[in-house]
């Protein structure tokens, strides 16, 4: 027998969800095939099996949290003996009722908490290990006391699963007298009336998927840690577009990729980071982290989600080596082929979202940075040059920076060296 574990994402990740299991327990599996898929708060990706085999024993379901290293199935290596898996479940048959024996003992200590929140109150126990902001919300919204809750995850953290098995268990109630939850309805809105609850024929309960989780507990964390502010700048981009349509033709003949307008932005947001190197700093505390390495992170939509792959040290390419890297770090992200590694350590960020035809944007900070760039769609548009209306290729540049280090005055004059660099580009791409 051959144990898979779930494997160590990068030195910053203690856990994993196991999102989906890509065999099913009976099965061959190849040596390298892809068996499973796990997403972490870095990466989503696929998990090679460790040996060639028959998936024996899947120990782990789709939609469990584990930490590193956990045993998540076996593979049989050789002919298998059908007998074994028939123990198996036997084994877990057997092994039920201890788990049923504290059920009974529950009624006993019903009647204790109407009394015991008088003794209770004063000792309010730190839950061990940081808690994310779903775990915080769904405590706050069933009124839950979480030094109660036992966490299964990575060092004793409590895990969404942990709050939904304590709800499910019905042990929330005996929470709710220690916590003053009537004392907060008065600041609610006077004239706030709750809507009647829709009719279930006309709603389609879904729950959110792990990444979508994880993205929305990142961009809450983002709004809550930066002070974001946005500034627009509108940029001829002419120059640009006479350069890339004038060699896209031998470009995608030479390298077999097109040529987009993305390296250029990236190019001159590099040069703008030489000459404000606080932008491509971070907070910590007090302190100001100045980075001498420009990483710029590109974001890319997914099917589900978003990620933002890194291209490192971007400012020792030329347009031809950040498209490659561009069209690399896509292409790997959407089939789930990233490293850990690849979207770690990015020190500014770039979100393209005019390649959907959007022309204004206020992106969101990717943390710890302190600014991110939104470009828009480039579209032709009447613009008075001396006072004669000429035909120019327009785009908009959105910076939104974080105004706890960096002032308007700062994000305009970055904004404006940039706009300058597109504005008079004239190095050939071939």
């Amino acid at each position: 027998m051959t144990d898979v574990v779930m494997p160590q994402m990068g030195e910053s990740i203690v856990e994993g969800t196991l999102t989906k299991w890509l065999k099913k327990p009976g099965e061959h599996v190849e040596r390298d095939e892809p068996l499973f898929e796990i997403s972490t708060d870095k990466v989503d990706t696929e998990i090679p099996s460790p040996a060639a085999g028959t998936l024996r024993e899947v120990l782990v379901e789709e939609g469990k949290t584990v930490g590193i290293n956990t045993v998540v199935a076996r593979i049989e290596d050789g002919a298998g003996n059908g007998a074994a898996p028939a123990a198996k479940p036997a084994a877990v048959t057997s092994a039920a009722p201890p788990p049923s024996a504290p059920a009974p003992q529950a009624p006993p200590p019903a009647p204790i908490p109407a009394a015991a929140p008088v003794a209770a109150a004063p000792e309010p126990a730190e839950p061990a290990g940081p808690l994310s902001p779903l775990v915080r919300k769904m405590a706050r919204e069933n009124n839950i006391d979480l030094s109660r809750v036992k966490g299964t995850g990575a060092g004793g953290r409590i895990t969404r699963q942990d709050v939904e098995a304590y709800l499910a268990a019905g042990q929330a109630p005996a929470a709710a007298p220690a916590r003053p939850a009537p004392v907060q309805a008065p600041p609610a809105s006077p004239g706030y009336v709750p809507p009647a609850p829709a009719s279930p024929a006309k709603v389609r309960v879904e729950p959110m998927s792990t990444m979508r989780q994880k993205i929305a507990e990142h961009m809450v964390l983002s709004k809550r840690t930066s002070a974001h502010v946005t500034t627009i700048h509108r940029v001829d981009m002419t120059k640009v577009a006479k350069v890339r349509d004038r060699q896209k033709a031998d470009f995608q003949a030479r390298y077999g990729i097109s040529l987009t307008y993305l390296p250029f932005v990236v190019r001159a947001a590099v040069e703008a980071l030489r000459t404000y190197p606080i932008v491509n700093a971070s907070i910590e505390g007090t302190n100001i982290l100045y980075h001498n390495d420009i990483n710029i992170g590109i974001a890319v939509a997914l099917e589900n989600g978003l990620i933002v792959p890194v291209i490192r040290n971007a400012d020792e390419r030329n347009v031809l080596g950040l498209q490659r890297s561009i069209v690399d770090l896509a292409s790997r992200a959407r089939s789930r082929q990233l490293k850990p590694d690849e979207v770690q350590g990015g020190t500014f960020s770039i979100t393209n979202f005019g390649s959907f035809g959007s022309l204004v944007g206020t992106p969101i900070i990717n943390q710890p940075q302190v600014a991110i760039m939104g470009v828009g769609a480039v579209t032709k548009e009447p613009v008075v040059i001396d006072d004669a209306i000429a035909i120019r290729s327009m785009c908009y540049l959105s910076l939104t920076f974080d105004h706890r280090l960096i002032d308007g005055a700062l994000a305009d004059q970055f904004t404006a060296k940039a706009k300058s660099v597109l504005e008079s580009w004239s190095e050939e791409v071939l």
